[in-house]
């Protein structure tokens, strides 16, 4: 129980930081580029028990299931609201049960990353990992930022234009 009050905890500073990086609110010189936080990324001890939780308790849509090539799943997202996310995986040795990272939506990775490098931050290379879809992770004190940079044809994408 009290891992699903941290993953709601999760999604409460997902929302509060999608307020406080709305260019409304902006307080001085902000890193160009960003749109809103688009998924949470917890790592989970069950994670068929927490698939079904999400699934079956909450009705939350399953958007995407990449798979290893021993055809195991690696991941799941699932969707909370038309643009918003939760990213599940099992947790392991290297990624403990918890709280992963927030993914912040971009227009475009690599003008976002030369912004936030002129504002001092420090980001890895963008990667394509989906169609459509590219990443960077942020170094940010506490939790990893990833910057997620989605095209009209990525999954996510498509489940927010379709969502009801």
């Amino acid at each position: 129980m009290r891992f699903f009050a941290g993953v709601f905890a999760g999604l409460l500073l997902a929302a509060v930081l999608t307020l406080s990086l709305a260019p409304s609110y902006a307080q001085g010189p902000r890193v160009a580029g960003i749109r809103n936080v688009n998924h949470v990324g917890i790592a989970v001890d069950n994670f068929d028990e927490s698939v079904a939780f999400y699934t079956q308790k909450l009705g939350f849509r399953e958007v995407e299931r990449p798979k290893n090539d021993q055809r195991q799943t690696t991941l799941l997202f699932v969707q909370a609201g038309p643009n918003t996310f939760i990213e599940i995986a099992p947790s392991n040795a290297n990624r403990p049960q918890g709280l992963t990272h927030l993914g912040v939506q971009v227009e475009n990775a690599a003008a976002t990353i030369a912004s936030l490098k002129e504002h001092g931050g420090m980001a890895t290379e963008p990667r394509s990992v989906g169609m459509q879809w590219t990443i960077s992770s942020v170094s940010s004190p506490g939790t990893r930022i990833e910057l997620t940079e989605l095209g009209p044809q990525s999954s996510l994408e498509k489940a927010t234009a379709s969502f009801k």
